[in-house]
C-alpha cells in the first residue's frame, strides 16, 4: 500500500456526512443548518479543537481583503471559523475525497461557500500559482509528511513575500518512540515527526523567518484535563472529531497521545513564521 493510500485510509472510511448529522443531531442541533458552535467539537480536527483554532486565529491575524490558505483543512472547520471571523476569503486543501466532500457539504449549508472553497489535492504539489496567498496555516498535518523541506517550500511558493505562516504540529520529543496508533497515523509507516528544532531549522532552510516557538504541552494537558473531568461527570467531552472520525480506534489513539505528552515522546508546538521579502 502506498503511503498515500495508507494516509487517505486512516482518515475515511464512508458515511462521513451520515455519521456527522447523527452526532449533531444527538447534541440537539440542526444538521441542515448547523452552526460554527455546534460544529466546534466535530470539525476541529486538532489538540485542543477551537480552542487551538482561536488562538492561531489570533496569531494569524487576517484581514477582510486577505486571501488565506488552509494546508490540511479536513471538514473545514477552522476555514470556516477564519472567514466567519475576519471576513476574509479562504481555500484550503486536503488529500482526503471525503473530507473535502463534506467540508464542501457543510459550508453550503453554512452560506460560506462563496468566501470558503475546497481543492482535494496533495500538499506537496499544490494546484494555486506562484504567491497566491497573503497568509497560510496548517494544523497538525506535517506528522504525515516525510519530506519537510518539499512541504514548507511549496507553502513558501504560493505566499507571497512577507507572508505569514502558523504552523500547529506534534513534534518528536526526547522521552523515546511513540505508540501507535494515534489521531494522525495508524502506524509508525506514515508518521513522519521532526523535533521542535528540526522544524525551525527545515523552516529557515526554505526562507522563513522564525518570529515565535511555544510548546503547549501544558495546555493539552490541561484541556485533556477538563475532558476527562466532564466524561466523568457523565458529559460529553470538549473535543470528539476523533471519535467521529476514527470511531473504536478513538480512545487508544488519544490515550497513546496523552501518555506521550506526558513522557515527552510528543510536544505539541505552535510556530509563527514569515516568507522573507
Amino acid at each position: 500500500m502506498s503511503t498515500e493510500t495508507d494516509i487517505t485510509g486512516h482518515y475515511s472510511s464512508g458515511e462521513l456526512l451520515q455519521r456527522l448529522s447523527a452526532v449533531l443531531t444527538d447534541d440537539g442541533a440542526n444538521p441542515q443548518a448547523p452552526t460554527i458552535a455546534a460544529m466546534a467539537p466535530y470539525d476541529q480536527f486538532h489538540g485542543r479543537g477551537m480552542e487551538a483554532t482561536e488562538e492561531l486565529a489570533g496569531l494569524l491575524d487576517a484581514a477582510p481583503g486577505d486571501h488565506v490558505l488552509d494546508v490540511g483543512c479536513g471538514i473545514g472547520g477552522p476555514a470556516r471559523y477564519m472567514a466567519d471571523r475576519f471576513g476574509c476569503k479562504v481555500t484550503g486543501i486536503d488529500l482526503t475525497p471525503e473530507f473535502c466532500d463534506a467540508a464542501r457539504h457543510v459550508t453550503g449549508l453554512m452560506g460560506l461557500d462563496g468566501r470558503v472553497d475546497f481543492e482535494q489535492g496533495d500538499a506537496m504539489a499544490m494546484p494555486f500559482g506562484d504567491a497566491s496567498f497573503d497568509k497560510a496555516y496548517s494544523m497538525n498535518v506535517s506528522m504525515n509528511i516525510a519530506d519537510k523541506a518539499g512541504f514548507y517550500g511549496e507553502i513558501g511558493r504560493v505566499l507571497k513575500p512577507g507572508g505569514r505562516l502558523i504552523l500547529s504540529e506534534i513534534a518528536q520529543g526526547p522521552g523515546g518512540d511513540v505508540d501507535y496508533p494515534t489521531p494522525w497515523a495508524r502506524t509508525a509507516a506514515s508518521s513522519f515527526l521532526a523535533t521542535p528544532e528540526e522544524t525551525r531549522a527545515g523552516l529557515e532552510a526554505c526562507g522563513f523567518t522564525i518570529e515565535q516557538v511555544r510548546d503547549t504541552s501544558e495546555e493539552v494537558l490541561e484541556f485533556g484535563a477538563r475532558s476527562r473531568a466532564l466524561v466523568d461527570a457523565g458529559k460529553k467531552p470538549l473535543h470528539r472529531a476523533v471519535q467521529l472520525f476514527h470511531g473504536d480506534l478513538a480512545s487508544e489513539s488519544m490515550g497513546n497521545t496523552s501518555r506521550g505528552v506526558v513522557e515527552k515522546r510528543l510536544i505539541p508546538i505552535e510556530i509563527l513564521c514569515r516568507k522573507a521579502g
